[in-house]
């Protein structure tokens, strides 16, 4: 039978246990206590070392976030000149949470700035939804003045904040103003827009020209900083930064010194002119007359100053280089000569009568020279611009066969320019009018349409690349504004190049011809823009005189016409006539002939740009 063990035996044997649970115990212990030491230390220096600096928090500061605005990139001309920039501007603010009393901080504040205070009132009442944490804005760019004054009386004036932001300047002012487009806060319907997602209310973005089209490299990165306010709202102490990236900076294309000699040229009439390089697309110089001051938009005007631009019959805004649509008359006519000559329906021999009118129908058509160019063939109908010479052809042609040539030149469509709201013009068809009005083309409009009017409409600057593909051989370029972009390191992220759009469907043979008479449309003894002439530059080119009502009154009533009703001034020409650097598309509005008032701005310009080479 086995023995019970004894109680002194079972001792024994739990003694290992204990041991181990002894030593659990006190490495637990051992554990425990640094943390709890820690948790002691923390709490004595939370209290006693630090407890002012986060009692003072917890009682009358708090932290606040704060955006900050990126510099928008700059701009420059092709030679590096600068053309926009930015200045700081002190932007008045209240925080109305920290603002008390708020009437009484209003009375100060409209004392010490001389800001009406019912304009203050106003200010703050437009912005009752907002959480009355958030600065609202009272006015902008208020002057260092102003803020050497607030900065005096700053402990009268609780929850006023002056924050330092970025406006743009444009620096040459009226100049090159459509190109460079103006900035704007970005409106309710935009910010709903796919194109502005991520956007933020209040933003400032792009409204026209370049500052809208290249807005996405230009405006930047926004940064921010976390800061402790104490109960006036006033800044104690900044805890952290984050530093805004730059915009990318652009340069353009044209030269700034080009530029403004088109300006010039431009002052006291409506139109435009565009000079491009023909074998690149570089655009050298695209003025719009008259123009505005896009600071303006900036520094913000009156009702009555935006009530002058907008009603303005000029149109000041409108960019006409290439919003502006015009029928373009008897340049039209190199278009028709390409066509017939490409067609078979004429070549370099083939003569045509002009007694003064072609009569079709029951209607006789009139030339523009009232007695008539006689027998004439295709290079003098050109040199001096015979209208019965170019009905009969286009007449032979038709419009539809018009139309395909037209098109391949570029016309009746958009240029593919770097700049937003361009329009296209346009090249009418037998099909179109069937389908936009519902009758058939009859055979006069043909006759209309040979010579560049009738439903014909372009701009300047499609007429610009039409001449430039006629100088350069045939082919029809990508008219360019952008050179590159830079980010604010100075790296080049972004460079464009030249781009083919197409080709002009015409044997050099037959481009030949027409060139010819081109050169003696200016060199020629009865060429019609012998004014446009340059001692040591050979300049060719074609003018035209587009009406803007139906020509039935005789040409000698046309100097008694209203100036509203005065026909517009063509003139399109390249230079030098063999590999030529430049090539200029002018338009006078109500200027009547083209070689009277636009050939001489078209000269000038083409001298200027040949003046700035030599140098």
């Amino acid at each position: 039978m086995t023995e019970a063990p004894s109680q002194n035996s079972f001792l024994k044997i739990q003694t290992p246990d204990s041991d181990w649970y002894k030593r659990r115990i006190i490495g637990l212990f051992c554990f425990v206590l640094p943390g709890f030491t820690f948790l002691l230390l923390r709490l004595f220096y939370l209290q006693i070392i630090d407890g002012e600096n986060f009692r003072r928090l917890s009682e009358n500061n708090c932290i606040r976030l704060q955006s900050i605005d990126p510099p928008r990139g700059l701009i420059f001309d092709r030679n590096g000149q600068l053309l926009v920039d930015n200045r700081p501007s002190y932007d008045l603010s209240i925080v109305v949470k920290d603002a008390r009393p708020l009437e009484g901080t209003l009375q100060h504040l409209s004392q010490y700035t001389r800001i009406p205070l019912e304009l203050l009132r106003e200010g703050i009442d437009k912005s009752l939804n907002q959480p009355s944490f958030k600065p609202v804005l009272l006015k902008q760019d208020i002057g260092r003045d102003v803020l050497a004054a607030l900065e005096v009386k700053r402990f009268d004036l609780p929850g006023i904040v002056v924050d330092v932001r970025l406006r743009r300047l444009y620096v040459k002012s009226l100049s090159a103003a459509h190109i460079l487009g103006y900035v704007g806060e970005i409106s309710a319907d935009e910010l709903k827009s796919v194109k502005y997602s991520g956007y933020k209310r209040g933003e400032l973005i792009g409204k026209s020209g370049v500052e809208k089209s290249f807005d996405n490299y230009l405006r930047g990165e926004r940064g921010g900083r976390q800061i402790e306010v104490n109960v006036t709202g006033q800044l104690v102490r900044v805890l952290k930064t984050v530093d805004a990236v730059p915009g990318n900076n652009i340069y353009l294309s044209f030269d700034q010194r080009i530029q403004k000699k088109a300006e010039d040229l431009l002052l006291g009439v409506i139109g435009s002119a565009v000079a491009m390089d023909p074998t690149t697309g570089f655009i050298l110089a695209m003025a719009s007359s008259p123009s505005y001051d896009p600071n303006m938009f900036v520094d913000g005007f009156s009702y009555d100053q935006w009530e002058s631009l907008v009603k303005n019959p000029s149109h000041p805004l409108q960019n006409k280089a290439i919003q502006a649509e015009y029928p373009p008359a008897s340049t039209y006519k190199i278009i028709t000569a390409m066509a017939g000559l490409e067609e078979g329906v004429i070549d370099e021999k083939t003569t045509l009568f002009c007694p003064g009118g072609y009569k079709f129908a029951d209607r006789e058509y009139r030339c523009w020279k009232k007695g008539g160019h006689g027998t004439i063939a295709i290079g003098r109908a050109i040199a001096e611009s015979c209208d019965v010479f170019f009905y009969q052809v286009g007449l032979r042609l038709g419009v539809d066969r018009l139309a395909t040539y037209a098109k391949a030149a570029g016309l009746g469509a958009l240029t593919g320019i770097q700049l937003e709201q361009e329009s296209g013009g346009l090249i009418p068809t037998s099909v179109w009018k069937k389908r936009r009005l519902g009758v058939a083309w009859q055979g006069g409009e043909t006759l209309s349409v040979s010579i560049g009017q009738g439903y014909n409409l372009a701009t300047p600057l499609q007429l610009a690349t039409m001449i430039s593909s006629i100088a350069n051989g045939g082919t029809r370029v990508l008219p360019l504004i952008v050179m590159k972009i830079q980010n604010a390191s100075g790296e080049t992220i972004m460079e464009y190049q030249p781009q083919i759009k197409g080709y002009l469907p015409v044997s050099t043979k037959n481009l030949d011809i027409i060139k010819k008479g081109l050169w003696e449309v200016v060199n020629g003894k009865s060429g019609t823009a012998r004014i446009a002439h340059i001692d040591g530059i050979d300049v060719s080119g074609k003018t035209g005189t587009a009406q803007v009502f139906s020509r039935k009154a005789d040409s000698e009533n046309e100097a008694r016409r209203a100036q509203h009703l005065k026909s517009h001034a063509w003139f399109v020409a390249y230079a030098p006539s063999e590999n030529p650097k430049i090539a200029v598309s002018v338009l006078v509005e109500h200027g009547e002939h083209g070689g009277s008032a636009a050939g001489p701005i078209a000269s000038e310009l083409i001298r200027e740009y040949f003046t700035e080479k030599a140098k």
